[in-house]
């Protein structure tokens, strides 16, 4: 019998303290069983509902999921430059390939598609819940933009080092797109539904989504996201913890050949994580693999260990302080792991 550690709990009661309006989902993957639990400030909730959240920069590890399918399937190389798969841009330069964009040492800036003050406005209202910006997707992409991004952001054919880039991942979705004939947003929502079996996972927001709430305990809605958006590859999904737990088991058990792609190490990321496609891997034991993201104002973390078997994810509809999710969920993976330790001897 696994149970919740103090130390994870301690974590828990701290980052809901104040927020009125939490829905914090904790889950977490044990012996093929999955366990959900929903906090608000004042505790647990006993709750059967199943609360549809934005995760944000999660959607990155399900674009590169599929490219890692386009890319067994021979329908794409790891190793083709972005300009194959993106009309009318000059070929006399050089453009990234697939991989430097999946393992974010492309060379773009973070802050692409936003200028600088457009970035710094995003900054300022993420981290001090003030003004629109938590109420309206700031994060928008034409085609046109796209190209034209693509044309003034000069690069050089080398590995750059580890910059986290929403940009370079959106280059990947638009290329899947173009390679299944049918754009991003109707080829991801079919991988999403008829090759992982996640029902509940969907591009966008809909009327089942929870509301997100900003630092003075203001609704903010929900970030509206659209197939013309050409970011969404970077951040649009929508999902549950059950699904996450889903998709969590599935990359677990690899009987999809291809995810093993994305798990592999191709890169040096953070100073605690390396890269796989999409993934960050940790340092210490690259069989953890890692992903947090966040909108507006909703926060989420998912972390897998494909050797022990055991994954936790963390759902909030707030944009939680600094690492909170990824203390949550790393806490509760740790525990997890120490659980499997114990009962092999």
């Amino acid at each position: 019998m696994f149970e919740i550690s103090n130390e994870t709990l301690r974590l828990i009661k701290r980052t809901s303290r104040g927020k009125e309006h939490l829905k914090l989902t904790v889950g977490y993957l044990r012996d093929n069983h999955s366990v959900i639990k929903i906090f608000n400030e004042n505790g647990e909730l006993h709750s059967p509902e199943k609360y549809q959240y934005e995760i944000g920069s999660i959607t990155k590890t399900f674009t590169t999921s599929l490219l890692s399918k386009y890319v067994f399937e021979k329908k794409m190389s790891i190793n083709d430059s972005i300009e194959k798969y993106i009309e009318g841009v000059k070929g006399e330069d050089y453009y990234p390939t697939l991989l430097r964009l999946a393992t974010h040492s492309s060379g773009y800036s973070a802050r692409l598609p936003l200028n600088k003050q457009q970035y710094f406005n995003l900054i300022l209202g993420l981290i001090f819940g003030g003004g629109d910006l938590n109420k309206n997707n700031p994060l928008n992409m034409d085609f046109n933009k796209m190209k034209m991004l693509i044309e003034n952001n000069k690069l050089k054919e080398m590995d750059y080092s580890w910059k986290y880039s929403n940009f370079g991942i959106s280059l990947i979705g638009y290329g899947l797109g173009i390679v299944s004939g049918e754009g991003y947003w109707e080829t991801m929502n079919d991988f999403l539904h008829n090759e992982l079996g996640l029902l509940d996972t969907y591009l966008g927001t809909s009327k089942n989504n929870l509301h997100g709430y900003g630092r003075k305990n203001n609704d903010c809605g929900n970030w509206k996201w659209n197939k013309e958006n050409l970011i969404s590859p970077a951040g649009a999904i929508s999902s549950t913890a059950d699904d996450l737990l889903k998709y969590a088991k599935i990359n677990m058990d690899e009987n999809r050949p291809y995810l093993s792609l994305c798990h592999k190490k191709h890169g040096s990321g953070s100073k605690k994580y390396d890269m796989g496609l999409g993934w960050s891997l940790l340092k210490k034991n690259n069989n953890v693999i890692v992903h947090g993201g966040g909108t507006g104002c909703f926060s989420s973390f998912l972390a897998i260990d494909k050797e022990k078997k055991v994954a936790s994810v963390v759902l909030a509809n707030y944009r939680l302080g600094r690492n909170d999710d990824e203390n949550i969920g790393i806490s509760l993976l740790e525990g997890l792991q120490k659980s499997f330790i114990l009962n092999s001897n």
